[in-house]
């Protein structure tokens, strides 16, 4: 995908900025389809990036394949929207402006805008989410809940998610945490169903929690 080696037809030197002909083919045949380095995979980050665009196209091709109705998408893009700010806020805005634009519009939604949410949407995902980005979701994920929890329990989430931004702890603490307020508060008014975090870090049930 990157760094192959191209040499200069006059110098005849090298120079690490090629893409392959098979994978140049692919990306180009199959623009969306999620692709990485598998050198690049070694990197905790960049994997677990990769995985979560996976998984995403995944729910995305089931709304398409089962629904594909004007509320599908609505209720697609509340399961994936903090997870969509998480990595990039400039995308999440952008995603939430497009289903706006359908909301206004009569029928099931067009393939031209269902194509351009699905781009949007994975153009973000391919930006690593920061301990920063992370913090803020958090945050906003919390806020749901200020009129629900005790002054302990707010204080207690407060700490928990500073000591994740500072680097103290995971990030599947402060998930955790936020999982486990959900199952207790079952109506904080948010959906318990939004994807915080990549499957492959916890189990299904911590995974769908709002706030990453």
């Amino acid at each position: 995908m990157r760094q192959i080696k191209v040499y200069g037809q006059e110098s005849g030197i090298p120079s690490n900025t090629g893409v392959g002909v098979f994978a140049r083919a692919f990306m180009e045949r199959f623009p969306l389809l999620p692709v990485e380095d598998d050198g690049r995979l070694n990197d905790p980050a960049l994997r677990e990036c990769f995985i979560e665009r996976l998984f995403v196209l995944a729910r995305w091709k089931a709304y398409r394949r089962d629904d594909g109705s004007a509320g599908g998408l609505v209720a697609f893009h509340t399961d994936h929207k903090l997870l969509a700010m998480a990595h990039s806020p400039k995308h999440y805005a952008a995603l939430g402006r497009l289903v706006c634009r359908r909301g206004r519009a009569r029928g099931a939604p067009g393939p031209e805008l269902l194509d351009e949410y699905l781009a949007t949407l994975l153009e973000g995902l391919r930006l690593v989410a920061t301990t920063r980005k992370h913090t803020n979701v958090l945050q906003h994920a919390a806020g749901y809940f200020k009129r629900l929890l005790s002054p302990d329990e707010k204080a207690e989430l407060g700490e928990v998610i500073d000591s994740y931004h500072r680097g103290l702890i995971p990030l599947i603490v402060p998930v955790t945490l936020l999982a486990h307020y959900t199952r207790v508060y079952r109506d904080p008014g948010w959906p318990a169903s939004a994807t915080c975090t990549a499957p492959a870090r916890t189990d299904a049930a911590q995974s769908r929690v709002a706030g990453c």
